[in-house]
């Protein structure tokens, strides 16, 4: 009997854009994340944006990572391979278990599904951060925040959080 843990565990979450060009305003990525997990009944504790200085996003992510009311961090923006893209050097030091099929999975559904061959460009990333705390780093993009969340997180982070959690 396999256990539908998507609907069975709700999470609280921080939601962190790098850009040196958005604002509240305009970050629709970040806006999308949080309603998804609204849609699905988790709650969105943090917000925030930083630019694209590995300085700013880890002074965040740690704060984040250490506040007992956060269980999911996603930050969305800076995996590219441009030389201002500093999230994936930023969050992989912090990663205790880093989940590669989070990565692999991303990019094979945006091969398929999405952008074709450009997935390869993708540096989405994965893995446990803080005591059972799950760290999610993805491109900037809504179309890929939309897949990342839809495809993979959502459906997913309830037994994350479990296993993290054993």
């Amino acid at each position: 009997m396999s256990v539908d843990f998507s609907k069975e565990t709700r999470f609280s979450a921080a939601v962190l854009t790098v850009s040196d060009t958005r604002t509240a305003e305009t970050d629709k990525s970040g806006a999308h994340i949080q309603m998804l997990l609204s849609e699905q009944g988790h709650q969105t504790v943090q917000y925030a944006i930083v630019p694209d200085e590995k300085e700013a996003i880890g002074r965040t992510l740690q704060t984040w990572l250490m506040d007992e009311q956060i269980d999911i961090v996603i930050a969305t923006g800076g995996t590219g391979i441009a030389p201002r893209d500093v999230t994936i050097e930023t969050v992989k030091p912090m990663l205790e278990k880093e989940i590669p099929g989070f990565g692999e999975f991303f990019r094979y559904l945006s091969l398929t599904e999405d952008i074709g061959t450009r997935a390869m460009l993708s540096r989405a990333a994965a893995g446990t951060a803080g005591e059972g705390k799950l760290l999610f780093a993805l491109p900037g993009s809504h179309g890929a925040v939309d897949l990342a969340m839809r495809k993979l997180i959502l459906p997913e982070a309830a037994h994350l959080l479990h296993e993290a959690r054993k």
